[in-house]
């Protein structure tokens, strides 16, 4: 009997019985892997009931809190919206190496604590390994956690009715392969539809369940796209694997806000939280140097303040160069143009450096005046006012633009010891602040802005002995 391929794009799991250079769903190039294809089997899905319940009135339906698993880990805890859900499918991805199985081996400790069991299902470490890297993070000893090392997802389903664990984590979905589907493990089909039989596992039997997923050489999620449409909760870490703090961000949430983010560091013990990520992104911050601010940024209901780096430097080839570390490329070229042609800066050749350090990556606009204010402390090499902290959004003609939630970003400041902060001027309205704690320099122009941010060295002597 012949069998019959197909060609399945990797980004988003449409299928052609021919190779395209273009993928016609999700327009993206050079996605086309060939697959044997067989028609859906009844394996796996005949043993997974699903409740037959017909339709109600939507005033009919009784609703009640979410019972939720405190994992006792404060920022995982708060990305995933007070803990875990009943009955969700969450999927962690990250780069290898940055911390995915190890923080699956945190949480199940956590969670056997308390009495939950935990059913832990290895596909690409044997059960001699997992028990050597939980003995590494001190957690062997943990109640009530099983370990399998099974890739067979029948076998899987298997385990869970037998033992009804509370929590299952699977490590990693690339490896899981369905028998009733021809194709390897992680190719399109594998992953799609193993997928897809232990989210209607966690629906009918109200079973948690985590899952690890590898990303590609792009960062995005390996295998279809569709695999974050089935899942409830999406849990992206960021962060390079060399680095000591990782950046735990919820991308896809149904039950909480996808604006929160866990900051761990990385050690001996596994990940640590980082209770005050400000103080330790700004525990380096070198003093009395051009080309270094401060802003306050928002990550959900967090205020964290991030130290903004910027380098600025003739070039030597002719063709300025313009690279960005944590902040959105096509926004830095748009504030270097409202530099050049508001403030008559010349840095047409010049190469431009920015980076934020600690790993974060901004989003919020409030940064954007930190960011002008730090290429041209570089550019002119002055020392920006100490112990300043810059919000505001810069607009296409120069101006400064108001913020959100200005008194929490000025709050999170004077913890920090900052004195002065500089913001929009029609963000000061409503603002009730004792001006004996810091001092709040309203603008309403970026020349404004950037007559005070940067200092010379005799203002700067002066605000020294202050």
């Amino acid at each position: 009997m012949r069998t019959k391929t197909v060609f399945s794009c990797s980004s988003c799991g449409y299928q052609s019985p021919k190779w395209l250079g273009k993928c016609p769903d999700c327009n993206s190039w050079n996605s086309f892997c060939e697959e044997d294809y067989t028609a859906p089997s009844s394996g796996v899905k005949e043993r997974i009931s699903l409740y037959k319940e017909g339709p109600v009135l939507l005033k009919d339906v009784v609703t009640k809190e979410e019972d939720r698993l405190k994992t006792n880990i404060a920022e995982l805890d708060r990305v995933l919206g007070a803990g875990i859900v009943k009955g969700s499918v969450i999927l962690i991805g990250g780069d290898p190496g940055v911390g995915k199985s190890t923080i699956a081996l945190q949480v199940s400790n956590h969670l056997t604590k308390q009495g939950v069991v935990v059913l832990y299902v290895s596909g690409e470490e044997s059960v001699a390994q997992t028990k050597l890297r939980a003995k590494r993070l001190g957690e062997a000893d943990s109640d009530n956690l099983y370990i399998v090392n099974q890739t067979d997802l029948s076998l899987i389903v298997e385990y869970i009715r037998k033992l009804k664990p509370q929590v299952v984590i699977i490590d990693s979905i690339q490896v899981i392969f369905d028998s009733g589907i021809s194709s390897s493990p992680g190719s399109v089909s594998q992953v799609r539809e193993c997928a897809g039989i232990l989210t209607q596992l966690a629906k009918t039997t109200g079973t948690s369940i985590f899952i690890i997923g590898h990303v590609t050489k792009e960062g995005t999620l390996a295998g279809p796209r569709v695999l974050e449409h089935i899942v409830d909760t999406v849990l992206y870490f960021e962060g390079d694997r060399f680095a000591i703090y990782r950046i735990l961000r919820a991308v896809k949430n149904r039950f909480g806000s996808t604006n929160e983010i866990g900051v761990f560091e990385m050690g001996p013990q596994g990940l640590a939280e980082v209770k005050n990520p400000s103080e330790i992104f700004l525990s380096e911050r070198p003093p009395d140097v051009s080309g270094t601010i401060v802003t306050s940024i928002l990550e959900g209901t967090r205020p964290l303040l991030v130290e903004i780096q910027s380098l600025v430097s003739r070039s030597s080839f002719g063709y300025a160069r313009r690279r960005a570390q944590g902040f959105d490329f096509n926004r830095l070229s748009l504030l270097v143009a409202v530099l050049e042609k508001r403030m008559g800066l010349a840095l047409e050749a010049e190469d431009i450096f920015v980076n934020v350090a600690g790993g974060i990556k901004i989003e919020d606009p409030a940064a954007d005046l930190a960011v002008c204010a730090v290429i041209a402390s570089s550019f002119r090499d002055k020392v920006v006012l100490p112990k300043t902290v810059v919000l505001g959004e810069v607009g296409l003609s120069g101006e400064i633009r108001s913020v959100s939630q200005v008194l929490t970003r000025i709050n999170e400041a004077q913890k920090l010891g900052f004195k002065h902060c500089v913001l929009p001027k029609n963000s000061i309205k409503n603002l009730k602040i004792k001006q004996s704690e810091m001092e709040i320099i309203p603008v309403a122009t970026l020349k404004e802005a950037l007559d005070i941010i940067l200092v010379s060295s005799v203002k700067l002597e002066r605000e020294a002995h202050k």
